[in-house]
């Protein structure tokens, strides 16, 4: 006979274990997860204050603002559940933080791609911030096209149990490759992820087009206004 898989609150909420649960135990698993998913908001929320702090002193020292919006999320415990079992980690949270680096993310959109770098140098060498994963496609562009500077990093929380260390992605882009990304998720999303291949051409050659336009219009600026501080 083989013991049977240990009970766990995303094996609970995913209906995965088998056998029938009672309503204390879904209540306490949904406890579990909720108070799991709440580190990554105040992780999310230690990332926001930061990049709020840098666009106001930009603001009020420089009268220029190398941030254009900050969009943030936090993974729902249904779509963090999807995830684990289409990744195929073990339902248990310590797997998933470690395996899962994306519940917690925030999209910084920039005018111009040296703003892109100005501002993952200015996050990433605060003293409570852990480079954990950089991956650069704005200098190598997926192949798709996609252009973004993604970075993984963990900020402290400190909770009343003691402190937290969080992983958070943060994801740098300009306003042309946003804009892009969201057009690619919309045509994904139509076509059930079966894009046609002249379409996947023509969102190539769009990306192509962006990059180009964020070099033009970083170099009218910089005639215009003369470089950035």
């Amino acid at each position: 006979m083989t013991d049977a898989p240990p009970t766990t609150a995303l094996s609970l909420m995913s209906g995965g274990i088998g056998a029938p649960v009672t309503a204390d135990q879904i209540r306490v698993a949904r406890h579990e997860i909720q108070g799991f998913l709440l580190q990554y908001e105040f992780g999310l929320r230690e990332i926001e204050t930061k990049l709020s702090i840098l666009s106001d002193e930009f603001q009020a020292l420089h009268d220029y603002n190398p941030i254009e919006h900050v969009d943030s999320r936090v993974k729902t415990p249904e779509s963090l559940i999807e995830k684990v079992g289409r990744k195929g980690v073990a339902a248990d949270l310590a797997s998933v933080r470690e395996a899962i680096t994306d519940i917690a993310g925030v999209r910084v959109t920039c005018a111009f791609v040296t703003d892109v770098y100005r501002l993952f140098d200015l996050l990433t060498r605060q003293d409570d911030v852990e480079v954990r994963q950089v991956k650069d496609y704005i200098a190598h562009p997926k192949a798709n096209g996609y252009q973004s500077l993604h970075a993984i990093v963990e900020v402290p929380v400190f909770l009343s149990s003691g402190p937290v260390s969080v992983p958070v992605e943060v994801q740098f882009r300009t306003i042309a490759m946003d804009f892009w990304a969201s057009l690619e998720h919309k045509i994904y999303y139509k076509y059930s992820a079966e894009v046609p291949a002249q379409l996947l051409d023509e969102l190539k050659e769009a990306a192509g087009t962006a990059a180009e336009l964020d070099a033009r219009m970083e170099r009218l600026h910089t005639e215009i206004h003369g470089a950035r501080p």
